[in-house]
């Protein structure tokens, strides 16, 4: 047991005290010095005669030593009474170097207990410190920074868990279904079996593409953006259908009119992400649609870029909500999700991807209901391919 803890005010107080103790002791000899050298520079008595003087007990004494006397009674003095008022002074030197030290170090107690109250669930709390610009406002700041980062961290894992979880339900499904009534058919002949092997394999391989993908979107959003792992010219136009084709069941169920005007949009970009884009919004616009509705998708570019503008029928969304759509685990007009369908993360999703592609996104909600979502990406840059002069082939040959 530690009946003395060495903390930094003490030390810093100590260190004040043992300041002016040393600075005392220098003025105090100095004094000394100087009081012994007044005393021997001033003039010399000259007696004549037989002058006889006593000392305080009655002692015979020469003039010299009596000079010599007066002279250690002096600096006795001097030292005994100025120790005392340095001693004094040393000790208020030292409680006011600890309670300047105290006040000094406030805002590493405020860090401190900041620091203790951290936990994976309060990293938005923040120092703020304020005050001067000086090395301690340096630090509080560096350490806001520091939480802010692994708020942006902890965001991210917490993000990737959620997609990672919606985005393997449909293969994992697929595969599970497959299984349970493959093999719960004990007539089940071979071609049975390798039609069933050939579903899973396919689940299979696009769950792996899944997971490819969402580390590399999970990347990029923990370190604020970068370059994609993978680049290479896709076509939007040529991912409209296969979008389509997974959400055809339940578009034809619900009576979902479905109109598509497509033209080439080749941008540059993880052809993997930006499937899930495309799919993303289809499949948005399909389950959030009204009975009966209808969805519309359009493709094209320009010189600079290429757009997708995806547009659906449904209920009626306030302006204010719209942004909020993009939002994890949202739902309609920005309620949390309760359905059975989805994870609300799929427009959340959508939004990373256009993020990690350079691109723009826009939304708004018409007032006769539903919901229009239009991204556009930056266009492939196609090298420019000089075409020979005729008269320098005709030269050449």
């Amino acid at each position: 047991m530690r009946f003395f803890r060495p903390t930094l005010r003490a030390r810093m107080a100590l260190l004040y005290g043992g300041l002016v103790l040393l600075v005392g002791v220098s003025l105090l000899f100095t004094c000394v010095i100087l009081l012994q050298n007044a005393i021997q520079a001033t003039p010399k008595l000259s007696v004549e005669g037989n002058a006889i003087f006593h000392d305080a007990h009655g002692h015979v004494v020469t003039l010299e030593d009596l000079r010599q006397r007066q002279q250690d009674d002096a600096i006795r003095y001097l030292l005994k009474t100025g120790a005392l008022y340095f001693g004094i002074i040393v000790v208020i030197g030292t409680t006011g170097g600890y309670l300047l030290a105290k006040q000094a170090l406030r805002p590493i107690a405020r860090l401190t207990q900041t620091a203790r109250a951290l936990s994976t669930d309060t990293l938005d709390q923040r120092i703020n410190l304020g005050g001067p610009d000086d090395e301690l406002r340096e630090l509080a700041d560096t350490f806001d920074e520091m939480l802010a980062r692994l708020d942006q961290a902890f965001d991210s894992q917490r993000l990737f868990v959620a997609n990672a979880s919606h985005e393997l339900r449909t293969p994992l499904s697929v595969i599970r279904t497959e299984l349970e009534v493959t093999l719960s058919d004990p007539n089940a002949d071979p071609e049975e079996l390798r039609r069933m092997g050939t579903v899973v394999a396919s689940a299979a391989e696009r769950a792996q593409r899944l997971v490819t993908s969402l580390l590399t979107l999970a990347r990029l959003q923990a370190v604020g953006g970068g370059e994609l792992e993978v680049a290479e010219p896709v076509d939007l136009a040529r991912l409209v259908p296969q979008a389509l084709s997974a959400v055809s069941s339940e578009a034809e169920e619900k009576g979902i009119r479905i109109e598509t005007e497509v033209e080439d949009a080749v941008t540059v970009g993880d052809p993997r992400l930006l499937e899930r884009l495309v799919g993303n919004l289809v499949e948005n616009g399909i389950r959030h649609n009204v009975p009966g509705g209808w969805l519309r998708i359009t493709t094209g570019q320009t010189a600079e870029k290429v757009w997708l503008h995806v547009a659906n029928g449904g209920s009626v969304i306030p302006n204010g909500d719209v942004d909020r759509l993009f939002e994890p685990f949202r739902r309609g007009a920005g309620k949390v999700r309760t359905a059975t369908k989805g994870a609300g993360l799929g427009l959340a999703i959508v939004r990373l991807i256009v993020e990690a592609h350079r691109g723009r996104l826009q939304a708004a909600a018409p007032p006769f209901g539903g919901l229009a979502v239009r991204v556009e990406l930056p266009r492939e840059r196609r090298p420019r391919v000089e075409v020979p002069d005729k008269a320098r082939i005709d030269a050449v040959a």
